[in-house]
């Protein structure tokens, strides 16, 4: 019998590697029925349409609003007619294997019957993908759920944050709650905020980045932006201005859009990447003087900050049972604030030599 490292291998070694974080969370279907269409209930239409999806599936995307037929929700027993246009957005499963638990250290903030909230620390990974079979956070969460006597729960992600990056992260406990948590990602109702230290000063306080993302051409594991849109996904992230170290620069930024590594490749894109940022060119001195004591400083942060600056620092939703208006926020990393104190130390003492 395969373990289960051994069956992921097996039905990806086929698939090109890729970081976890670029496989999507949800799929969105659109069908026009042919004119010679006969009259049948969606549910059925979509079971024939959409590969291995549940009656419990399709029920729940109507329930959530997320099946649309000429851009108004439709129920699960309504009737398919010639021409009509239907839209349908699905969670889509990270794995359609068993995760097993396993016992790692979750920093849980909020937990009901229908969503969990959680400050993810760094270097942990959501989900298992190409490379990382075990140690996830869903891993740790099944585990959770087994010890807090809610063996039956299973997570289901509503989104997800890198392995390096810190913060506030969402789950919902059944199929209902992500497809309605789903909703509000997709329609971008989700207010995210983030914290990044980044490379450079700016000459204005605030501003937005717009232009698509998608993968790189010659590295797939890198995003890239296509200004021209004619790659990638429409994605917009407005940022401002929250402290200057005048090589450095803390800003928060806000998602309208939630693409894979949007932050990263848009502060890159504006000349701007973030702090230590290996991937995308933030782990050198792009900004500052050669002094030889200044070199050792910034090394110095690397060490004490050994990924990108970047944390999610706010997240506000509609609870999808309650349908109240909910909002988490949290305090920046030790490592984080650790190198933000070092780089006031540094301005202080730069401006007192004169």
């Amino acid at each position: 019998m395969l373990s289960q490292a051994d069956h992921l291998k097996t039905q990806e070694e086929n698939i090109p590697e890729l970081p976890e974080e670029e496989k999507e969370l949800y799929e969105h279907h659109r069908f026009v029925a042919d004119p010679g269409q006969s009259l049948l209930r969606i549910d059925k239409f979509l079971t024939n349409h959409i590969e291995s999806i549940s009656r419990s599936k399709i029920q729940n995307a109507a329930d959530a609003g997320n099946i649309l037929v000429n851009d108004r929700p439709a129920k699960s027993n309504y009737k398919v007619k010639p021409g009509d246009v239907i839209s349908v957005l699905l969670p889509h499963p990270v794995r359609d294997l068993e995760i097993l638990p396993e016992e790692i250290a979750l920093n849980i903030v909020y937990e009901d019957s229908e969503i969990l909230v959680l400050n993810k620390h760094a270097g942990l990974v959501v989900h298992p993908g190409f490379g990382n079979y075990t140690g996830t956070m869903l891993n740790a969460l099944l585990w959770h759920f087994e010890q807090s006597a809610q063996p039956e729960v299973k997570p289901h992600l509503a989104h997800r944050i890198d392995k390096d990056t810190t913060g506030i992260l969402l789950v919902a406990k059944n199929e209902l709650a992500q497809a309605r948590l789903a909703k509000q990602f997709f329609d971008h109702t989700v207010n995210r905020k983030y914290h990044a230290l980044v490379w450079g000063d700016f000459n204005e306080d605030e501003g937005t980045i717009t232009g698509h993302v998608g993968r790189g051409f010659k590295d797939r594991r890198v995003m890239t932006v296509f200004p021209e849109g004619e790659h990638g996904k429409h994605a917009i992230t407005h940022y401002k201005v929250l402290e200057r170290f005048r090589y450095v620069t803390l800003v928060e930024c806000t998602l309208e859009t939630g693409r894979t590594h949007q932050i990263r490749a848009h502060m890159k894109y504006i000349g701007h990447p973030l702090f230590n940022d290996e991937l995308y060119g933030g782990d050198a001195i792009i900004k500052g003087t050669t002094f030889a004591k200044y070199k050792q400083f910034v090394e110095n942060c690397f060490k004490a900050l050994p990924r990108q600056a970047l944390h999610a620092k706010s997240l506000g939703f509609v609870h999808p049972g309650t349908h109240k208006e909910m909002f988490f926020d949290s305090e920046l990393p030790p490592d984080m604030a650790g190198v933000l104190e070092r780089w006031r130390n540094y301005l202080s003492f730069n401006e007192e030599q004169g």
